[in-house]
């Protein structure tokens, strides 16, 4: 698997983000704005106000991504067997009415958040870029449909893609499907697909193996509860983090119960950034508030008792204390020898101008 070059930096909207950049944090509402414009307006407000970068939705339509008589076939033991109503209608009653999308990107906008969706067929791709997304975010239950993820590709725009339950083999077929088509802003997020998924099963480090084989920018679109896991792929190098949010875990509703809700989110904020600052570079130097604590805690070599000018100076006139007001200890031995130009005191530290 050769080593793909795309862009270090990328724009979305108004920033960047990859090498050197701040992470860009998606708040995913999903099905948590249950069927109200007003509730979705409230949460695009909620994730502004908790400090996210950008509030996604999800553009689907039920019958374009679901067969009930499939699921109706499966005896599920995950999250799809746990809502009680067959699949096909929970789809149903989570989509986000085309007619509104137009007035949500508008209001979003208007408030100074960002604004995107995950489409999940050609014509709302189509939308999207008629209502100027400013990139994609292709869901990992995609990864293996091709034709839409060069579809999307083709568009010109970033691309976010998340690579839950799949294989390195299938993440690496999709993006080459993306490189192919010439666009160079791709972002991949490590991803587990279950709802809320196991910090376990994080598998974190498949951040670095996504770097090295690919050498794009990277992320997480985290299920776990809380953000223990977003945090350790901050400090990795994720710069595309993706959490869902909700205004309360206990609405009725899919989406709900593994979704932060916004005082959780603000922290979670705070934390990344926090974590960024913490981060640094990989130059290793004395910090400014180190300036002081180099000379109090570190030692340098004193007169162990008074020294007689013209006296010759041996171990036992030489003792290491604090603070570092003299020659270090690392140079005890260029001391060792020397003759003293001046009476020194007990406990005065030892200069190079005072030795002969």
């Amino acid at each position: 698997m050769n080593k793909k070059k795309f862009s270090e930096v990328i724009r979305i909207g108004r920033k960047l983000i990859g090498r050197g950049q701040p992470a860009l944090i998606i708040a995913d509402i999903g099905a948590n704005f249950d069927g109200s414009f007003e509730k979705a307006k409230k949460l695009a407000w909620a994730v502004k106000e908790a400090g996210g970068d950008v509030v996604k939705i999800q553009s689907f339509l039920a019958p374009k991504i679901v067969s009930g008589r499939g699921f109706s076939s499966m005896k599920l033991q995950g999250i799809h067997g746990k809502w009680g109503k067959p699949v096909s209608e929970v789809f149903k009653a989570a989509e986000f009415p085309r007619k509104w999308h137009k007035k949500f990107f508008d209001y979003c906008r208007e408030i100074g958040i960002g604004v995107s969706s995950s489409p999940y067929d050609f014509e709302v791709v189509d939308l999207m870029e008629e209502l100027g997304a400013s990139f994609y975010k292709i869901g990992s239950g995609d990864i293996t449909w091709h034709e839409i993820i060069e579809y999307i590709a083709k568009k010109g725009k970033p691309v976010i893609l998340a690579t839950g339950a799949s294989t390195l083999a299938e993440v690496d077929e999709a993006v080459q499907v993306i490189e192919k088509t010439g666009n160079h802003n791709l972002a991949l997020l490590q991803c587990v697909t279950n709802y809320p998924s196991k910090i376990e099963s994080a598998n974190l480090r498949v951040i670095d193996t996504y770097k090295q084989a690919f050498g794009c920018i990277v992320g997480y679109s985290d299920h776990t509860l809380g953000d223990t896991v977003v945090l350790g792929s901050i400090a990795l190098g994720a710069k595309v983090i993706e959490k869902h949010f909700t205004l309360n875990k206990n609405d009725a509703g899919p989406d709900h119960p593994h979704s932060m809700e916004p005082a959780e989110f603000a922290l979670m904020v705070k934390r990344i950034r926090d974590m960024e600052k913490a981060l640094g570079s990989s130059r290793k130097e004395v910090a400014t508030e180190e300036s002081e604590t180099v000379i109090v805690q570190r030692r340098s070599l004193y007169a162990r008792k008074n020294i007689r000018k013209g006296a010759k100076l041996s171990r036992s006139d030489i003792v290491e204390l604090r603070p570092a007001l003299g020659i270090l200890p690392k140079l005890k031995n260029a001391v060792l020898g020397r003759r003293a130009k001046k009476d020194i005191q007990a406990l005065e530290p030892l200069h190079f101008e005072d030795l002969q």
